[in-house]
């Protein structure tokens, strides 16, 4: 039987499998812990972060508001770095609730994916 994180790792591997990102469509990856949200804009080709966007800080309101406000800041500052369109990797997590809501501002905020 496999634990809860094996089974979100198997995920992970089949997603990345059939994404990648490039310079011009860079990979934008969540990874949600207990207690925070972090976001990446990964060009995979040169292995490089472009942008990227945490809830350190944070801390007094909820987790779905944290993954908002991270969602808008990561719209932000892809957009100061000249990103318009990513490829989302929900890194093996469902989509919804925290995820959805990162997702769903940088739609908001201007990203497309």
């Amino acid at each position: 039987m496999t634990t809860k994180i094996e089974r979100r790792i198997k995920i992970k591997y089949r997603v990345r499998n059939k994404l990648s990102g490039t310079t011009e469509r860079p990979r934008m990856s969540v990874f949600r812990s207990n207690k925070q949200i972090y976001v990446q804009i990964i060009d995979d080709l040169n292995g490089k972060t472009l942008a990227a966007a945490s809830s350190l800080g944070f801390d007094k309101m909820p987790k779905k508001e944290q993954a908002l406000k991270v969602g808008e800041l990561i719209a932000k500052k892809a957009q100061e770095a000249g990103i318009t369109t990513v490829v989302f990797d929900r890194n093996g997590y469902l989509y919804h609730g925290r995820v959805k809501e990162v997702a769903d501002a940088a739609r908001n905020g201007g990203l497309k994916f």
